[in-house]
C-alpha cells in the first residue's frame, strides 16, 4: 500500500478517501450494461429519454453524464430522411376551419387526431391510418392495408370509436386529404356528434402531434424491420402500437411517462 501510494503521488488517506467514494455509485458498468440495453429497445432514444428511463429502474444519474456516456459507446441514434406524404387534398368534398389550434386537451376524447403514411415491405407498399387521443398520445384506433381509400381510414375511425366510446363535442382534427373529407367519414363524424376540424392546407404543423408520431413509428419500428407480407407487418405494428408505444415508450411531452400510464394518472406529471 505504501509502495502504491508513493508511486502515484497520493496519501493514504486520499486513496481511502477515493475507494469510498467509488462505493457509494452505482458501478458504471452497470449502468452502460442498463443504458445499451434501453437503447437497444429504444434505437431512437436520445440522452434525455435514456436518462428518464434510468431513472425509473433506479439508476440516481443526470442526463450530462448520460450523454458522455452515449458518445462515448456510440448510442446516440442517428436521424433518416423523412417519409413520402400522402395527403391528396385535390377534391371538392367540403373542407373544414381548423378548431384544434384552440384547443389545449386537459381530458382524454376532447380531441384526437388522424393521419396518414406508407410502410414498405418487400415487394409492395401498404397504408397506416391512425387516431390518437391528442391528451396522452395514446393510439386509440389504427388500420393497415394495401389501399388509401376512405375505407382504410374508416377502419381505424371505426376502432377509435369502440374502444373510446366518446361523448358529443369531441373535435376530431386531420388534414384536408379525400379520406378524411369523404362523405363516409364526415357522416360517421356527424352521426356521433363529433366536431370535424382540419389543418390548413400544405401546413404539417397544424397536426404536429401525429407527425412527431409518425417519425417515432418510422424511426423506432418501420426502419428496423423488414416485414414479409402485410400480414407480419400487421403483427408486429400492432405489437409496437399496443405494447411498445402505448404501454412502455416514454414521452418528453407526457413527463416521461408512457401514455398508458399517463391516462392511468388522470394526467399528473410526477
Amino acid at each position: 500500500m505504501r509502495a502504491l501510494c508513493q508511486m502515484t503521488g497520493l496519501s493514504r488517506a486520499s486513496y481511502y478517501r477515493w475507494g469510498l467514494a467509488r462505493s457509494g455509485f452505482p458501478v458504471e458498468m452497470e449502468i452502460r450494461d442498463v443504458m445499451q440495453q434501453i437503447a437497444l429497445a429504444f434505437p431512437a432514444y436520445g440522452y434525455r429519454r435514456i436518462t428518464a428511463e434510468l431513472n425509473r429502474r433506479g439508476f440516481v444519474i443526470n442526463h450530462k453524464r448520460v450523454l458522455r456516456l452515449m458518445r462515448q459507446d456510440n448510442l446516440l441514434c442517428l436521424r433518416r430522411k423523412r417519409f413520402v406524404a400522402t395527403t391528396d387534398s385535390r377534391h371538392s368534398l367540403a373542407v373544414y376551419p381548423n378548431l384544434a389550434r384552440d384547443i389545449t386537451p386537459s381530458r382524454i376524447n376532447q380531441l384526437w387526431v388522424a393521419d396518414l403514411t406508407y410502410i414498405r415491405l418487400r415487394d409492395e407498399f401498404v397504408y397506416l391510418a391512425v387516431l390518437l387521443d391528442a391528451f396522452s398520445r395514446r393510439v386509440i384506433g389504427w388500420a393497415l392495408g394495401r389501399t388509401l381509400q376512405a375505407e382504410l381510414a374508416l377502419a381505424a375511425l371505426t376502432m377509435a370509436l369502440r374502444q373510446r366510446n366518446p361523448p358529443a363535442g369531441l373535435v376530431h382534427h386531420s388534414d384536408r386529404g379525400v379520406q378524411y373529407a369523404s362523405r363516409q367519414y364526415t357522416g360517421l363524424l356527424a352521426e356521433r356528434q363529433i366536431r370535424i376540424s382540419m389543418s390548413r392546407k400544405g401546413n404539417p404543423y397544424d397536426n404536429a402531434a401525429c407527425e412527431s408520431f409518425m417519425k417515432t413509428l418510422k424511426y423506432e419500428e418501420v426502419y428496423r424491420t423488414e416485414y414479409r407480407d402485410l400480414a407480419d407487418a400487421y403483427a408486429q405494428i400492432g405489437l409496437f402500437l399496443e405494447r411498445v408505444y402505448n404501454q412502455q415508450r416514454l414521452h418528453s411531452a407526457l413527463g416521461y411517462l408512457p401514455p398508458a400510464e399517463f391516462e392511468h394518472n388522470g394526467g399528473a406529471i410526477p
